[in-house]
């Protein structure tokens, strides 16, 4: 049985069957993603999960001062 994974970004439950997995080759973690929106804030833009008002980290109270 496939397990329902939690986007690494916004924290949102993937589906069995939708998003995709990264690999890191620094030490071969698996990031999972639920939309690109997610994968491209974390790899190229280099966006911090706190400080993005659409994730779940940010609405736990994360919110910057």
């Amino acid at each position: 049985m496939v397990g329902i994974h939690k986007c690494v970004f916004c924290g949102r439950d993937i589906e069995p069957g939708t998003g995709s997995a990264f690999v890191r080759t620094k030490d071969g973690a698996v990031l999972w993603f639920c939309s690109n929106k997610c994968k491209a804030a974390l790899l190229r833009r280099k966006m911090k999960p706190r400080r993005t008002k659409w994730s779940a980290h940010f609405q736990k109270g994360g919110k910057p001062r």
